[in-house]
């Protein structure tokens, strides 16, 4: 590899994100620079790896390349060092602070890095500010304050320089000191006017919103408290070198009552501290941490999974024993850095982090879970008629004092069957009080079972409910009741098709059932018996047979309302499964309207939830919704809020749908209920929908986190990719760069390889949008392989395309060239095929070819390939492109000395172009040019004036 090659490679090393893959690539680099024996390389590649290292999170390795660099400079002085000497007086304020931040080097090693780090910026005329800012955080480190004081003053008073800070730094070190010595308004005023201006720096504005958290919740600025640490520690979370900063992060979300995201943020950054970047940063997060999840160790057996190192399994470990194991890590750093330093007050320090408590009120900082009032407990609430609020305390169920067991039990099945779970288990409950001990016949016992099951089942709890029923139809047979034997007997048949194994035996015990009831039983058994086989049927997905089971079933059901609305609910299932979508929904309205005439809500939820799914019209699935809310039971809640947000994002109400979602995933977490991470994947999305896409970021992080934890790896991915386009928009290209490549690996199946093409692609769109077209080039290739092996060609021909104009733009026009020419060999066995995307792919393919090869001075070929591309663009419509195609057109023609043909086709062109469009100015120059090479000076300073051209601009 040629020195040039070598300049090259960092160049594009430069352009890399921080972090283990650029530090990879920069040590690889230095060992074949060292072996080229380029002095002038070897001295830029090991600056630029200090500045890796620093903000990659491996601080250590900086003071080697660092020390190399000052001792080369100083050894052999050349005219290339002159132009790194600025960048060279910089890094020293890097070895400052990584110095402090390892207890094993000495204080006087550091003192000694200052000393000459004076001497130097003497010796160049530069101000001595940054010198005493730096002996300031040396004084800061142990705790010497009136040493602190008087360099802080120096600091302040001293004029700025290029050497300085730059506007947003030096205020955050500030800041920090103000608030740490209880002067919170103070450095709230001073950062006003920073966070107002522009904030270039790669470390801004993150680190000044972090020092500024709890300057602002201490002066009462909840709201702007919380959108800085939205704002700070989303840029923060993707970088090991920010494990400092995660740990205020931490400590915030401790103090503001929001001990389940501190949590959560401890259990995403947890393996960070088997790599941290350095002690000072291990320990300051691992007090964090262990405040924040001995707070949460105090509610209950709070767990955190952490991810597997060297000799440690991968695992969930109880928090308040990780608490214990992270405070023995801060505190034993703590003492190495006394030891060093001569003073407690690293110690004294981390002790109040690990004493960090919740103070004052909770202060919001979610973006998926909102602090609620925690629900009433107690018995489930009466079915509440449609309209009416839900009731906030369950009934009163008064049950007849001198009843009987037999009637106690024909009570309990008869509130059982009507959706009346008070009645239900208030008549049980009675049982069990008065008769529960007492010998009684087997027929009563039997029922017993019967109603045992009954609760079972609610409990969803079918095992239990199969033995139930099973005993209960022992005990019937020998008392000699076939009937209601054989009504067990359905019921236990429905519960044994849920299940695979027991499926057979399901299905014969139902169809026994419903033969015999069908002799034996009255009206309301025998529409009851064939309902049951609908249902064991539809447990088996037999659709159309469970249909014909319900056609058995007349029209009143046996005189009962609620079996018939029942019966209505299965049927609109049914009918929805076998995509009968329009008798669906309206089986699923007849059940909605005889549960509001019998003002059961579980019915009324049941069916418009049916009625919601089924519905053409979102607003008319929010109504139902919205009714479906209004009498669902608790325990529905949750799936009606789903439903809800759902619609409302189809009907085009994504705001309200973010809030809906918000409720869902709240409900969820509150209830322990699987699935939260599915929902706040729908939640990210909506608030990508409205624009809000901090949150959106924040939401699907959580999402992938937990979908991860749970092993769906599908659903991850597909998060993953929402959350690159998210990152994209916000404008966090590396990030964002950095799921796509992880999805890219992960899609590596043969059966993934469009996605996987279409995820390259996609970051080649990005690094192509960023300037970074060499590394777009590279992405568009792998696209472009990936669409071959996946059999779609025209896909190919597009990232083929996109290829070359990258290789185009980065300047390397032999890869242009060679891209040009695997798109014109694709495009050959393209050629001749009428569709209208063919079309369109073959005639920017062949403008991509044609700008590749004006670029290579080969303006004859490149105008022959757009030989009638632009009617054939207009004949599929693309106007705009084919316009664009005729420009390049119009230019060719200049550069051949053809204006007498270029200056019709400017001018029509031009004629057609929107006044407002970008490419008017375009155009005019150079119609303007043609004019003036036909000798028409008049016209074409006319047009240059209508559209304000410089004549002077070539």
């Amino acid at each position: 590899m040629s020195d040039e090659d070598l300049w090259r490679v960092l160049r594009g090393i430069t352009d890399m994100p921080y972090g283990a893959g650029q530090i990879a690539a920069l040590e690889q680099l230095l060992r074949r620079v060292d072996a080229a024996d380029d002095r002038h390389l070897a001295f830029v590649t090991r600056m630029q790896s200090t500045v890796g290292y620093i903000y990659g999170g491996e601080p250590a390795k900086s003071f080697v390349t660092f020390s190399w660099c000052l001792s080369e400079f100083d050894r052999d002085p050349q005219p290339y060092h002159q132009r790194h000497l600025h960048n060279l007086l910089w890094h020293f304020k890097y070895m400052i602070n990584g110095l402090l931040n390892f207890p094993e080097v000495p204080l006087d090693r550091t003192y000694a890095v200052l000393d000459d780090m004076e001497r130097r910026y003497r010796a160049g005329g530069h101000s001595l500010q940054t010198v005493h800012k730096h002996r300031f955080r040396v004084a800061d480190h142990i705790g010497d304050a009136d040493a602190a004081a008087h360099w802080y003053r120096l600091w302040q008073t001293t004029p700025r320089d290029d050497l300085s800070d730059c506007a947003g730094c030096d205020p955050t070190s500030q800041v920090g000191y103000l608030a740490d010595s209880g002067r919170d308004a103070e450095a709230v005023a001073l950062a006003e006017p920073v966070l107002a201006g522009r904030l270039s720096c790669n470390e801004q504005p993150q680190s000044i919103l972090t020092a500024l958290l709890l300057p602002y919740l201490r002066t009462g600025r909840d709201e702007s408290a919380r959108d800085a640490h939205r704002e700070a520690y989303r840029r923060l979370r993707g970088n090991l070198a920010n494990l400092w900063d995660i740990g205020d992060h931490i400590e915030f979300c401790t103090m503001t009552g929001n001990e389940a995201r501190a949590v959560e943020l401890v259990e995403r950054h947890l393996d960070w501290l088997d790599r941290a970047p350095s002690p000072a940063a291990a320990m300051h997060f691992a007090a964090t941490a262990a405040a924040a999840l001995h707070q949460a160790g105090r509610s209950g057996a709070v767990t955190v999974y952490r991810r597997a190192a060297e000799g440690r399994p991968a695992g969930e470990v109880a928090a308040l024993v990780l608490a214990d194991e992270l405070t023995r890590t801060a505190t034993g750093l703590a003492a190495r850095f006394d030891s060093r330093n001569g003073t407690t007050h690293q110690s004294e320090w981390i002790a109040r982090r690990l004493a960090v408590r919740p103070g004052g009120e909770h202060l919001p900082l979610s973006a998926s879970v909102r602090r609620r009032a925690p629900r009433p407990t107690g018995p489930e609430p009466a079915p509440v008629r449609a309209g009416a609020a839900r009731q906030a305390e369950a009934p009163v169920v008064t049950v007849p004092a001198d009843a009987g067991p037999d009637e106690l039990l024909d009570l309990a099945e008869r509130s059982w069957g009507r959706h009346d779970p008070a009645t239900f288990r208030a008549a049980l409950a009675a049982y069990d009080e008065r008769f529960g001990s007492q010998d009684l016949p087997p027929r009563t016992a039997a029922h017993r079972l019967a109603m045992r099951a009954a609760e079972r089942g609610d409990e969803d709890d079918i095992p239990g409910a199969i033995e139930m029923n099973r005993a209960a139809l022992e005990l019937y047979r020998t008392a000699g009741d076939a009937v209601t034997a054989q009504v067990v007997a359905g019921r236990l048949g429905v519960l044994l098709t849920r299940s695979d194994d027991d499926a057979d035996e399901g299905l014969a015990l139902v169809r026994e059932a419903a033969e015999t009831l069908e002799r034996d039983g009255d009206a309301r058994q025998r529409a009851a018996a064939h309902d049951r086989v609908a249902l064991a049927l539809l447990h088996r997905e037999r659709w159309a047979e469970a249909l014909a089971a319900l056609d058995r079933v007349p029209a009143d059901a046996g005189g009962d309302p609620h079996l018939t609305a029942r019966v209505a609910m299965h049927r609109a299932h049914l009918l929805e499964q076998s995509e009968r979508v329009e008798e669906a929904r309206a089986a699923a309205d007849e059940a909605r309207r005889i549960g509001r005439e019998l003002g059961v809500g579980e019915l009324v939820t049941a069916a418009c939830l049916t009625y919601a799914r089924t519905v053409d019209d979102p607003a008319e699935a929010v109504a139902a919704c919205d009714e479906a809310l209004r009498v669902a039971p608790a325990d529905a809640e949750l799936p009606v809020r789903v439903a809800r947000a759902r619609a409302l994002l189809s009907a085009g109400r994504a705001p309200d749908a973010v809030d809906e979602f918000v409720e869902a995933v709240t409900l969820c977490v509150e209830r322990g209920a699987e699935g939260d991470s599915f929902l706040r994947w729908e939640l990210a999305n909506a608030y990508r929908m409205v624009g809000r896409l901090a949150e959106a970021a924040e939401v699907a992080e959580e999402a992938v986190l937990g979908l991860d934890r749970m092993g769906a790896q599908a659903e991850a991915d597909r998060c993953r990719h929402l959350l690159a386009g998210v990152y994209a928009g916000l404008g966090e290209i590396d990030p964002a760069l950095a799921l796509l490549e992880q999805l890219a690996g992960n899609l590596d199946g043969p059966d993934n390889l469009p996605y996987r093409a279409q995820v390259l692609e996609e970051a080649g769109g990005i690094l192509y949008d960023a300037d970074r077209d060499a590394a777009g080039a590279e992405r568009f290739a792998a696209a472009a392989t990936a669409y071959r092996l996946g059999g779609l060609p025209l896909d190919e021909l597009r990232a083929r395309r996109r290829e070359a104009y990258a290789w185009f733009w980065a300047d390397d026009r032999p890869a242009a060239i060679r891209a040009v020419e695997q798109v014109d060999e694709l495009a050959a066995t393209l050629a001749g095929q009428p569709e209208p995307p063919v079309t369109y792919e073959l005639a920017m393919a062949a403008e991509a070819g044609a700008r590749v090869l004006t670029a290579e001075g080969r303006p004859d070929e490149a105008l022959a390939r757009l030989a009638g591309v632009p009617d054939r663009l207009r004949s599929i419509e693309a106007f705009g492109e084919a316009a664009q195609v005729e420009i390049l057109a119009g230019e060719l023609l200049l550069r051949l000395d053809r204006p007498a043909e270029a200056e019709p086709l400017l001018r029509r062109v031009l004629g057609g172009l929107p006044a407002d469009s970008r490419p008017v100015r375009q155009t005019a120059w150079l119609l303007a040019r043609a004019l003036d090479l036909l000798d028409r000076p008049d016209e074409a300073a006319a047009l240059r004036t209508e559209h304000d051209l410089d004549p002077d601009d070539d």
